[in-house]
């Protein structure tokens, strides 16, 4: 898939994730990777922007399996962001579908 493509959606694709289920990080990039291919580098820039930007919140959870994991959860204010992208989303996927299928 085209890199800039992915970049474009990768913040929709995160707040989507995270309003479904609280995931630590590499548990967010797996679940985003199952549909789109990324990879952990371009997701932790990402999460401290809209950690700062307040749509998301981090709590640490003890781990079976080594050190106690940051957790990522959605604020409302990053609830209601999701909401606003996805409308943004829905209407631009359906200019760009009209226009690949030659609607007028």
């Amino acid at each position: 898939m085209n890199i800039q493509f992915k970049k474009g959606v990768l913040e929709l694709c995160v707040l989507s994730t995270l309003d479904k289920k609280e995931c630590y990080g590499y548990e967010l990039v797996n679940e985003i990777s199952k549909k789109i291919f990324i990879s952990e580098g371009t997701i932790y820039p990402l999460l401290r922007r809209l950690k700062k930007d307040n749509y998301v919140t981090t709590y640490l959870q003890e781990s079976k399996e080594g050190p106690p994991r940051k957790y990522y959860k959605l604020t409302e204010e990053g609830k209601t962001f999701k909401t606003e992208l996805e409308s943004e989303w829905k209407k631009f996927t359906n200019a760009v579908e009209d226009l690949l299928g030659g609607k007028e």
